[in-house]
């Protein structure tokens, strides 16, 4: 973005925890972030540079603050949470402002509202709005966009996701104690309730996670990979260790290990695609979750406001951006990708025999 520094992009909670990677990932792209919070002390303190960085106070439920706080700027990122109170007043917003819109949403209702709302409205307007552009939701849909490019029969389809740890953020848990509209999964070409209780099994990741308890838990990856691709069926298993680390109330906050602040926590994720003939598989690893989404909303906004986009509307990234290009471009920020095909007689490894208890 180096040669556009006027462009400025609103970022709606600057001050948390994802908001301030999102602001310092801007300011490295040379973009003029806005920093926009409710409160102009938390703001202040949460130390941007001056001169780089202009600070506006609004609230997601008063529209008159978001339409000054958007005044000139050619794109809001939303990192303010729980998307289900905050996503439809800054979108509508966005609407009104004539700018692009995007947030970090793992919900699945708040980014199925986006869609089922603002397509049109956002088509009609050329404008591109893309919920969920996040490690949850957008990246494993461009991590399938990318299988199904040289597969387009796949339609059975498993997310594994593995964290050696997950210490939540504030938002995070405030999320979680909103968010509890029953989560979806995609059974028969439809959208079914996720049965209870969870179910548990083994899944044997690559390197360095190799076999791990996971737990059959999807996210807004859901809506995003349905609204563009159609599939027989999805489910997305997350490694149990992480959801016990969510649901105790004595797991810390995330802790910085670098100058950027992101912290130690590692990731893993495996996309596994069955089509006929093959199962493919294509996983990616690297660090930190929150901090990870950053360089995912930068690089998006960076080529919708270059122009190097699919369609205009509410979409998923997939629809959006070429899926490869925009995973090649992660390598700069430690993200390691692998690829693998085999046929499909091997699909009964351990990988899915716990997929065909799931069906």
């Amino acid at each position: 973005m180096t040669h556009h520094a006027s462009r400025k992009i609103a970022v709606i909670g600057a001050a948390g925890h994802t908001g301030r990677f999102v602001v310092a990932e801007l300011l490295r792209r040379g973009a003029a972030p806005v920093a926009v919070g409710r409160d102009r002390n938390r703001l202040i303190a949460a130390g941007f540079p001056p001169q780089q960085v202009e600070l506006r106070e609004a609230s997601a439920d008063v529209q008159a603050s978001l339409d000054l706080a958007f005044d000139g700027v050619d794109a809001v990122i939303n990192c303010a949470g729980p998307f289900l109170d905050t996503a439809r007043p800054v979108a509508s917003a966005a609407l009104r402002a004539g700018i692009h819109y995007l947030d970090v949403s793992a919900e699945q209702a708040s980014t199925a509202a986006i869609y089922e709302e603002f397509g049109v409205a956002a088509r009609e307007a050329e404008l591109v709005f893309l919920p969920a552009m996040a490690f949850f939701g957008g990246f494993p849909d461009l991590l399938l966009s990318a299988l199904v490019e040289n597969e387009p029969d796949i339609s059975d389809v498993t997310i594994a996701i593995a964290l050696d740890h997950w210490h939540p953020t504030e938002g995070t848990r405030r999320t979680g104690r909103r968010n509890t509209a029953p989560r979806l999964q995609i059974s028969g070409g439809e959208l079914v309730p996720l049965a209870q209780p969870l179910e548990e099994a083994q899944w044997d990741f690559p390197a360095p996670f190799s076999r791990q308890r996971v737990v059959d838990l999807p996210f807004s990856e859901v809506p995003v990979i349905a609204r563009h691709l159609r599939l027989s069926r999805l489910r997305t298993y997350l490694t149990s260790n992480a959801l016990a680390d969510i649901r105790d109330p004595e797991t810390p906050s995330p802790v910085p290990v670098d100058q950027t602040g992101r912290s130690a926590q590692k990731f893993l994720v495996e996309v596994v695609g069955h089509s006929a003939s093959a199962t493919r598989r294509l996983s990616a690893a690297g660090q930190d979750i929150y901090a990870f989404t950053a360089p995912l909303v930068g690089e998006a906004i960076e080529r919708i406001l270059d122009g190097r986009i699919r369609a205009f509307g509410a979409q998923a990234p997939g629809g959006v951006f070429d899926a490869a290009s925009f995973l090649k471009s992660l390598a700069a920020h430690g993200l390691v990708t692998r690829a693998e095909i085999a046929p499909d007689d091997e699909r009964d490894r351990p990988h899915s025999a716990m997929g065909d208890r799931a069906r």
